[in-house]
């Protein structure tokens, strides 16, 4: 399966399982996603995304978006989109 970097978690709030990701480009509801680092391995859909407690739909490189993750994720973890 192809994969992409589009950018990385630059914090994680745990008690709300929302990851910050800064992007390198662009992303979009419904992408299919994949979360790794050191210890982690996630795959998802992105359900929902938001910019300054707004949802949005897709957003592009430069901004930062939080995102609901289904497990733990952890700062520094590089956020692929699935092809």
């Amino acid at each position: 399966m192809e994969k992409k970097l589009v950018g990385k978690i630059s914090h994680y709030f745990t008690k709300i399982g929302v990851g910050v990701v800064e992007l390198s480009d662009e992303l979009k509801v419904g992408d299919r996603i994949s979360i790794e680092g050191a210890t982690t391995s996630i795959q998802q859909t992105v359900d929902s995304m938001q910019i300054e407690h707004q949802n949005v739909q897709s957003a592009g490189s430069g901004q930062s978006i939080g995102l609901k993750i289904v497990e733990r994720a952890r700062e520094g973890d590089l956020v692929y989109k699935l092809g």
